[in-house]
């Protein structure tokens, strides 16, 4: 019985979120365009936010790109230039102070969003659930260290390798890699999983619509009034 559990919630219930996070999200971009936005309330209480948000963001941004990496990369790729262990060690340190940062963020963002009456009052059931969501994902996240530390070896952090890739390259074995992992880092998984199926329904939708091009804009050019000269034959 728990070896059928293992496979829906790791090897069969990955698909289904996926197709959840696709679909849920261009239906709503079809259908809803109009609530396609992050809702921002900077104008209720712009300190708190401009701390929390900054922290949140850089702090989530290195963990999505250290998962993806750290998680994707065959292990034949970087044991050219280290070993299981210390890629292992390398991710509890990076990892642990982009989750303590981010932990810092999401914190400051759940509490003006839970005390603050007027935040409170223009906060959807939505809103709130999916930063509670986000905060214990980091809880579970920031768990996990100690139980990588105490599997110094490397051997855990191969097993959750082998899984995301199984899944990435649609292989049926990817949950039988995670059958004797600790229970925190099933957690893990399994609410980052759930995460995929909320993402549609909630603001986190205005992730799609993040303005990369902005860092590679061209320069703005500014000409002051008087620096124009007038056009010939131009009548003043």
């Amino acid at each position: 019985m728990t070896q059928h559990l293992n496979t829906l919630a790791f090897g069969i219930y990955p698909y289904v979120a996926v197709a959840i996070f696709l679909l849920g999200s261009l239906i709503r971009f079809e259908r809803e365009q109009y609530s396609w936005k992050s809702g921002s309330s900077q104008l209720l209480r712009k300190r708190q936010l401009r701390w929390g948000s900054n922290c949140f963001h850089v702090g989530i941004l290195f963990l999505m790109f250290g998962h993806t990496v750290g998680l994707l990369t065959p292990h034949e790729v970087y044991g050219l230039f280290i070993t299981a262990p210390q890629k292992q060690m390398l991710a509890i340190i990076s990892g642990g102070a982009a989750g303590t940062l981010c932990f810092i963020g999401l914190s400051l963002l759940l509490h003006r969003r839970l005390f603050d009456d007027r935040i409170r009052a223009t906060s959807s059931t939505a809103d709130i659930a999916i930063l509670a969501l986000l905060w214990l994902q980091l809880v579970l996240g920031l768990g996990t260290l100690p139980f990588s530390l105490a599997h110094s070896d490397g051997h855990t952090m191969m097993q959750l390798s082998h899984w995301a890739q199984h899944i990435v390259t649609l292989q049926t074995d990817a949950a039988g890699y995670l059958l004797e992992v600790d229970w925190i880092f099933k957690a893990h998984i399994l609410l980052g999983v759930t995460l995929f199926v909320a993402f549609p329904f909630s603001r986190l939708v205005h992730v799609w619509s993040a303005p990369l091009g902005y860092v590679f804009r061209p320069y703005q050019l500014v000409r002051r009034r008087g620096a124009a000269r007038p056009v010939a034959g131009e009548i003043r």
